[in-house]
Parts: structure tokens; C-alpha cells; sequence
């Protein structure tokens, strides 16, 4: 079994160290996965010949929590995990979370709220100067000043507010290398403020070599709506690492600068970071306590690649990862099947193959590797690109090597298929066949979020009725193959640009369809995203359009409730909304209602319908007399 990083002193000694190089501080418990990013930080240092020590979910009310692994020689690395610590905390209704799945035996509470903060607060007092580099999605996402939707206010950078010296924004392998060499050479940290893809603070902007881009300050985006979007604006059309420029924030007297990002990672560099020797479990310190539960989801799937051009408003992958996709090997996840395969727990079966997207395996097109991501133009909306390469055939081949490896009986895709992209392939009644023969487990995942066009604009997804048309011809290739599959739609309420209105079209397709989804989840305005920038200032930061934003909790209800018509649950709320929204055509007993009239109404209703079909089979079969007078009800 491979070596665990040390968590504490004796851990060190035993390898005969007695210090540090550098200690990271993580919000998530210790597994030692490349799917959690303080494993792959700590492994890529380990690799350059780095002492370094994990210092996981420390009691940040306890100075000597923070002491265990004393001060490193170099910098504390801090991180809160793979989730924000606020998402971790609480839902998207604001209410707190009974369970923390990357914490031992899924208890919550071990991390505080606004983690990164809190952490470096208590560094910076129990060390004074020693220096700090913070990392990881919180840091990442709230480099500039943002929109907080748990305070419900901007706040400034999280640079500024944690003490950090520095943050490495995206997935930082490669600038965390170049960091800690700055570092081990003798440049103290407040001096590192030229590497790409890391974010420092300095006091005069005259310093800065080359072109840059000074954006709306904090006050000026605290203040003004305007000025937030038009900042977000240029923060989004500058996260490209060849076309994209320097970005400068002033926050008082201090300046936030973001250096451009950094170069995405080779396929050969991808495949090293995946080499490097986890254990790929959690730290046996966990066992008693019941393992960590967030194991369970990836310790039998492969990250195939990363980044996504995809570019969903909602979604931060563009912020952080970038919108180059980047992809291992077909040999690296061969060798991570084996390794599997090797596992005593495994049986057989892979959960996963893919990343932020399953079906991306390159670029979206060449121009990209020379140019960059275009500025203005996206590219699957409002439909694909002409330049796109659409190409599944890599993929395809892969998933073939992977059900051939012996030991494995199925190969699963549970992360998403993008079905644009998909739909888009000459070949996809070949590629459906073959991921419905071989690779889905009785259902298929897919995210239309929505089907109104006035909502999908806002989320920058491809139109309903290219979805409509994936749903058909998903279940004619099943109906063909004489397989009962189903198809589970991950549906999206209240985003910016949804009305009532929208989401009652949205609750009829489904009606019409036959779908129905198990979970449907309601906008959550997250730091990175377009949507949230959306939500705060109601304004579309592409267009300055103005945008309709539900933020009332009785019309979020209403929105989700629609998504769930057939629940007993939702009677009242689905009642209310159609009500509101003036569809009372979809109240009653006819096969388009959505839900059945209330007692009282629904008799005056059912004598209603009983005297018009008797009158309609007088008029067509003279003398005919009516059964029970009942329509037929349909099984919901």
C-alpha cells in the first residue's frame, strides 16, 4: 500500500523529517484520492522532492489545533476542500446541512463557515508572518469581489479578507510548483505577484509590467449593479490563458491583481499528476469514526478529463478548470483500471468514466491550442460552432479498451452526456446504441435543466426542441434493442430569466413526455457564475439586458413544486401557481391537468364534463347513453 503524507510529528520523524516544507490546511477529511485536490497538490510537491505534511478539518477554535505539524519551513497551503464551505453548510433554501460527506462518518460541523478565512485568520495570528497560500474552489471562486448570497451582499476579494499572501486560482498544479520554488529560492512571498494563474495584492499598480485591465472596484461594484455586471463582464472574457489579460481590482488603497491563467496541463503532464502513488482511500485514522462517505462516489470511477467548453451560466467549471478540455491517456486509465481491478472491494463494475462533461475528449476545435477561446462566441450556443469537431470515436474506443480489461464486467458513464454535442455527431445513432448496450445502468443522466427558451437564453443551453428530439430517438434505439431504459432529467427551478410562466411549460412537457424527475434543484446563486451575477443584479452581463429574477421564497416553491407535480405534497403549491399563472386549464380531469380540481370545484367540474360529453355522443350517436359519466382518469 502506498504511503500516506504525514498528519502529524511522529508521521514526519518516522520518515526522518524534522520539519516541514509545507503544511496543508484542508475544510475536507484526509483521503488520499486524485479526486480530492489537496491529495494532488501534496503528491505533486512530494514528487519535486517537497517535505510536506496534511493538517485536515483543524479545530479552528483551537490555536494549537493549528500547531500539530508546527511551522513550515516554507508556507501554509490553504485550502477548504472540494466543495465552498458555505455550499457544504447550507442549502440553496439557506437551511443548514445535517451531513458533511467529506468529513469522517458524514458528521457536519467540522469545518467553520467561510473556511478559507477562518483558517488563515488563525494562521496569520498563531505564526504572525509566516506566509500563506491560499488555493482550491473557495479561494478560486471568490478571488475577486463577489456577490455572497448567504450575507446577500457584495463582498470584497477573498484575498483581502483571509490574509492570504497569494492564491493560486484553477487547478493550480502547475503554479503551485513554480510558487514553491519561488519560495525555496528566497523570494519572500509578498514579492511573488508575476506567475500565471495566482492572485496578489500589491499597493501600486505602476509596478505591474504589460497590459492590463483595470475593472470596477469594490466600492463601485458594492454599489452600483451596473458596475458589477460590467465587471464580471470583463473578469469572464478574460479567463482565456492565451487571449486573456491582466486583471486589476482596486479595493481602497490596495490593488487585487489576477495574473493571466495558467497554461492548461498536457495530456504527458495530466498523466503524471494521475501516476503519482495515492492511496486512493481515506486515512485509516478515519476507520473508526466510519470512513469518509464522499470516497464512495469515486473510488471506482475514472476522471477521464477536465475542463469544459460546454459554458452553462450556472456552472463555475469555466472559472476554474477553463474552457480548454484537457484529457488523460488512454493508457494512464488503463493503468488507474488495474489498479482497480487490484482493489479487494471491487465488483467489477467502473461507476464512471468522464469529468465535467463525459463525451469531451479535445478541444472543441485547433483554433483554440493557437488562439484561444473565442471572446464573444461560444461554442455549442445558441448552436454548435461551425468550427466545433464533433468526435466521438476516441471516446468510444476507450470505453471499448475499458470493458475488455479482465476483472471488469461493465463500464458505466454517470457524469453527463452532453446531448447537444452528441446530437450533433453524423454517427449518433451508432454512438447511442453502443452507450445503451454496454453503458448505462437501467438509466441515463442528462441535464436539459430547462425547456423554455426564454430560460434557457439566461443559462446559455441549447433550445428545448433539440432535447426533445434526443429524447426520441434515445427511447427508439432502447425500443430497438429491446432494452427498458429510462431517461432522468436533471431539471433546474427559479434560475434568472424563469417566471411562473416558464416553469408551468416546463411542468407540461414533462406531463406530455412521461418524464419525471426524482430530484429537481433550485438556482443556487454560487460565487464564479454568470447566473449569480444574474441573480444580483438582475442584468445579463453579456447583453445588459434587463432579467427577471423569482427571489421571493413562496415563488421558489411554487417553481420547484411545479417540476414535482405528482407529488401529494405539492398539491397546494401546484394548485396556487396555476392559479397565478392563470393556467387553469391544467386544473381538473382532462388528460392535459397537471394536477385534479380541489373537492367542491372539481364536482362542479366532473357535472360540467358529464353534460358536455353526453351532448357530444347524442350529437354524433343518437339515442347513445352515457356510462357512469366519469372520464377516464389517467394513472399518475
Amino acid at each position: 500500500m502506498n504511503e500516506f503524507l504525514p498528519i502529524s510529528m511522529e508521521d514526519a520523524r518516522a520518515r526522518g523529517w524534522d520539519e516541514l516544507d509545507f503544511v496543508i490546511v484542508s475544510g475536507d477529511a484526509y483521503v488520499d484520492h486524485p479526486s480530492f485536490g489537496i491529495a494532488i497538490i501534496g503528491r505533486v510537491l512530494e514528487s519535486r522532492g517537497y517535505r510536506v505534511g496534511i493538517l485536515a478539518q483543524p479545530d479552528w477554535r483551537n490555536e494549537e489545533a493549528f500547531k500539530v505539524l508546527g511551522r513550515p519551513k516554507y508556507a501554509f497551503l490553504v485550502g477548504t476542500g472540494n466543495i465552498d464551505s458555505m455550499v457544504s453548510h447550507y442549502t440553496a433554501a439557506k437551511k443548514r446541512r445535517s451531513q458533511d460527506s467529506y468529513s469522517p462518518g458524514g458528521k457536519a460541523g467540522l469545518r467553520p463557515d467561510r473556511a478559507l478565512i477562518t483558517y488563515c485568520n488563525m494562521i496569520r495570528k498563531v505564526y504572525k508572518d509566516v506566509a500563506i497560500v491560499a488555493g482550491g474552489i473557495e479561494a478560486s471562486l471568490r478571488r475577486f469581489a463577489h456577490y455572497d448570497y448567504w450575507d446577500d451582499k457584495v463582498r470584497s476579494s477573498v484575498l483581502l479578507d483571509s490574509g492570504a499572501d497569494i492564491i493560486v486560482y484553477g487547478m493550480a498544479e502547475k503554479q503551485i510548483v513554480e510558487v514553491a520554488e519561488a519560495l525555496a529560492s528566497g523570494i519572500e512571498a509578498k514579492y511573488i505577484n508575476y506567475m500565471a494563474g495566482t492572485v496578489c495584492k500589491i499597493s501600486d499598480i505602476g509596478y505591474l509590467s504589460g497590459e492590463c485591465i483595470e475593472v470596477p472596484s469594490y466600492e463601485q461594484v458594492s454599489e452600483s449593479r451596473e458596475k458589477y455586471a460590467q465587471a464580471f463582464k470583463l473578469q469572464y472574457d478574460n479567463q482565456d490563458p492565451i487571449r486573456g489579460k491582466v486583471l486589476v481590482q482596486k479595493h481602497g488603497s490596495t490593488y487585487v491583481v489576477q495574473n493571466t491563467p495558467a497554461m492548461p496541463l498536457s495530456r504527458e503532464e495530466l498523466d503524471e499528476v494521475y501516476r503519482l502513488p495515492f492511496a486512493r482511500k481515506y486515512h485509516p485514522s478515519y476507520e473508526k469514526m466510519g470512513g469518509v462517505p464522499a470516497i464512495a462516489e469515486v473510488k471506482f470511477s475514472i476522471l477521464s478529463e477536465r475542463g469544459c467548453f460546454g459554458s452553462c451560466s450556472f456552472c463555475a467549471i469555466g472559472f476554474h478548470q477553463g474552457r480548454i478540455v484537457q484529457s488523460r491517456s488512454h493508457e494512464s486509465i488503463l493503468e488507474e483500471a488495474e489498479l482497480m481491478v487490484a482493489d479487494k472491494d471491487f465488483k467489477g463494475y467502473i461507476h464512471d468514466v468522464g469529468g465535467a462533461t463525459a463525451n469531451f475528449r479535445e478541444p472543441s476545435c485547433q483554433k483554440q491550442l493557437r488562439e484561444g477561446t473565442c471572446k464573444n462566441v461560444q461554442c455549442l450556443y445558441p448552436k454548435p460552432c461551425k468550427n466545433i469537431t464533433v468526435d466521438h470515436s476516441d471516446y468510444l474506443t476507450l470505453l471499448r479498451k475499458l470493458r475488455a480489461v479482465k476483472g471488469v464486467k461493465k463500464v458505466f458513464i454517470r457524469s453527463g452526456i452532453r446531448y447537444d454535442y452528441l446530437m450533433a455527431d453524423n454517427n449518433r445513432k451508432g454512438i447511442l446504441k453502443e452507450i445503451c448496450s454496454h453503458h448505462v445502468s437501467g438509466q441515463l443522466k442528462v441535464a436539459p435543466e430547462h425547456i423554455s427558451q426564454n430560460v434557457l437564453k439566461r443559462m446559455r443551453k441549447p433550445g428545448g426542441e433539440i432535447f426533445k428530439k434526443f429524447v426520441h430517438e434515445y427511447e427508439k434505439v432502447n425500443k430497438e434493442l429491446g432494452m427498458n431504459q429510462y431517461m432522468v432529467p436533471y431539471l433546474m427551478s427559479s434560475h434568472p430569466g424563469a417566471t411562473l410562466s416558464d416553469a408551468v411549460e416546463l411542468a407540461a412537457y414533462l406531463h406530455e413526455s412521461g418524464l419525471y424527475p426524482e430530484q429537481v434543484q433550485d438556482f443556487y446563486p454560487t460565487p464564479g457564475t454568470l447566473s449569480t451575477a444574474m441573480y444580483h443584479t438582475g442584468i445579463d452581463p453579456m447583453t445588459m439586458d434587463k432579467v427577471y429574477v423569482a427571489k421571493s421564497s413562496e415563488e421558489k416553491a411554487m417553481q420547484r413544486a411545479l417540476l414535482q407535480y405528482r407529488n401529494p405534497k405539492n398539491y397546494s403549491l401546484v394548485l396556487k401557481a396555476l392559479k397565478t399563472a392563470g393556467r387553469h386549464d391544467l386544473i381538473g380531469y382532462g388528460r392535459e391537468c397537471l394536477i385534479r380540481s380541489p373537492k367542491g370545484e372539481g364536482e362542479v367540474l366532473r357535472q360540467g364534463e358529464r353534460s358536455d360529453k353526453t351532448r357530444r355522443k347524442s350529437k354524433a350517436t343518437p339515442g347513445a347513453k352515457g356510462r357512469s359519466g366519469k372520464p377516464k382518469r389517467r394513472s399518475r
